[in-house]
């Protein structure tokens, strides 16, 4: 049986309901190597973004993907926090984001020594936090990938086939997701295992329906960002190429920000629920329909 990987422990899909795929509770959107990089005060991350997961439970959410990884603030102690406090699921990465937010150990780093650590934190735990990863999540160059970010993204896909994890990432050309893909099954994996991240980015809508035929899932993510009606558009336009089974939704909302004063105003992560969903039920898309995209597709994606 297939579980999500919380920070609550294993969860089968007759314990969870809606699931939000692509949201941050934490992040740091300055390099590695700036002062006070990743620092905060985790009571202070806790009082402002548990009231924001709290929403959300009584919305009928009952779990969130935290996309923060390394090289972006990845804070697994502080995800694990919120989690406690408000007995709320949260799903962690391992895996580290593109130039030029790679830290020196990653660039460091020998191919084997970087899957050996992905394995690790699929397999036994994120550092002492005594929970495991759930999923792997990477990056690429808008123009392309470049050599050490392919490097990484073969020790995903060797970490990934022995936990048969799911690999996503941020790529917002979609002939650079084609690349990424053609990297993972030459190391043996799948592309069924692979998201790509802000789908949406890419405007030749033929490479979303490319992505998706090829097996990967797409996930449009700027629902509460985009306009509501161009964000619903896409979904319809997407349903109606037959991408329904392999599309995932969700804000990319959040988060503390420890390079704000008290970690900045988070964006909630409510839109979804109370516009978006209405908004394509009142187009004509079906309860079965919202139900696939809002609770089997994202644990489908992301179980293992």
């Amino acid at each position: 049986m297939k579980h999500l990987r919380t920070t609550l422990g294993p969860k089968s899909k007759s314990e969870l309901g809606m699931i939000l795929p692509h949201e941050h509770v934490f992040v740091d959107l300055r390099t590695p190597d700036q002062p006070g990089y990743a620092e905060a005060d985790i009571y202070d991350v806790v009082r402002l973004m548990a009231p924001e997961i709290e929403r959300i439970k009584k919305l009928g959410v009952t779990a969130l993907v935290e996309c923060s990884t390394g090289g972006v603030g990845r804070r697994a102690d502080i995800d694990l926090a919120v989690s406690l406090a408000t007995d709320f699921p949260i799903v962690v990465p391992t895996g580290n984001y593109r130039e030029p937010w790679i830290p020196e150990w990653v660039r460091q780093a020998t191919e084997k020594e970087l899957e050996a650590w992905m394995l690790r934190e699929l397999t036994e735990q994120i550092d002492e936090t005594g929970f495991q990863a759930g999923w792997i999540k990477l990056s690429a160059g808008d123009d392309g990938m470049t050599a050490l970010e392919t490097k990484i993204l073969r020790a995903a896909a060797r970490a990934a086939a022995q936990t048969d994890a799911v690999i996503g990432s941020h790529t917002i050309r979609g002939r650079v997701v084609m690349d990424q893909l053609d990297v993972i099954e030459a190391e043996g994996y799948r592309a069924d295992r692979f998201i790509s991240i802000h789908t949406q980015e890419e405007k030749d809508f033929a490479y979303n329906v490319a992505v998706a035929e090829r097996g990967a899932w797409i996930e449009y993510d700027h629902v509460g960002r985009g306009g509501d009606n161009e964000v619903a558009d896409l979904v319809i336009k997407a349903l109606e190429a037959g991408c329904g089974d392999r599309l995932l939704l969700s804000h990319d909302r959040g988060w503390f920000d420890p390079a704000l004063p008290m970690g900045g105003i988070p964006k909630p992560y409510t839109h979804l629920s109370t516009v978006l969903l209405p908004e394509l039920k009142r187009r004509g898309i079906d309860d079965g329909t919202l139900m696939r995209l809002t609770h089997d597709n994202p644990f489908e994606a992301f179980a293992r």
